[in-house]
């Protein structure tokens, strides 16, 4: 055991584990700081380092079954109409209550990053997988040490949505994205698609030599946007509404 931590290539597998994992975790710390950006300033702290860690080691333990969780068919899809529900629901600005414990918002967050990182960690898993050469020790040395890569990417994206709160929009578009590629990779989908005059090159489905994968994440950006910011405008015009009536005189 000692023999292998300290040879080239534990400490190259090592290295391979953290950059990979750092590369496909962007999408990741978008949606944990679109997930916290709502709590106060204390508990978004909390929000990330809990989110981080918990999805983290779910991470590891998704990573362990990934090759097999991957060809179960269906799965894909029901993980993609997930994040399309994930993504709208962080584009709509959530109704101040004071009646709401701040402990159940902190948890309503970890849960959000939980089922959202579970969703997109099913593709990323498979590279984390390779890099670590069937070694579990590495595997788990590797994705604890970015941990705190992630929530210091989380945080950086917190405090930028507060200056600049167009990239709220940019990640919703995200999740989008990585929702619209997943549904149309799904196993069970194949034959359909197939029939419908789609192609598969090295597992990836081509139409008129157009990857499918990007239309479908181009059509997914524009579903999780539009009805995001449609559902974010009717919430305000309701509360708008409501505050008038509130301020109306009575007879």
């Amino acid at each position: 055991m000692l023999e292998y931590v300290i040879s080239a290539e534990f400490w190259l597998g090592l290295i391979k584990i953290i950059g990979v994992n750092v590369i496909l975790s962007g999408d990741n710390a978008v949606v944990i700081a679109l997930a916290a950006r709502s709590l106060p300033r204390k508990q978004q702290t909390q929000a990330i380092i809990w989110g981080s860690g918990a999805a983290i080691v779910m991470r590891i333990l998704l990573t362990l079954f990934a090759v097999a969780l991957l060809t179960l068919p269906w799965l894909k899809i029901v993980g993609s109409l997930l994040l399309f529900w994930i993504g709208v629901k962080l584009l709509v600005p959530e109704e101040d209550d004071a009646e709401i414990e701040a402990s159940d918002q902190l948890l309503s967050a970890i849960k959000t990053i939980l089922v959202a990182d579970l969703v997109m960690s099913l593709d990323n898993v498979i590279a984390v997988a390779a890099a670590a050469g069937g070694s579990v020790v590495l595997l788990i040395l590797g994705l604890a040490i970015s941990i705190p890569l992630v929530i210091f990417g989380a945080t950086l994206l917190l405090k930028l949505m507060e200056r600049f709160p167009v990239i709220i929009t940019i990640g919703g578009a995200l999740i989008g994205w990585v929702a619209g590629e997943m549904l149309v990779t799904d196993p069970a989908l194949e034959g359909a698609l197939t029939g419908l005059g789609v192609s598969f090159v090295k597992a990836k489905p081509m139409i008129a030599g157009v990857s499918l994968e990007l239309l479908a994440g181009g059509v997914g950006v524009v579903i999780v946007v539009a009805l995001g910011k449609w559902l974010a405008w009717r919430s305000a015009k309701t509360t708008s509404t409501a505050a008038v009536e509130g301020e109306s005189p009575g007879p």
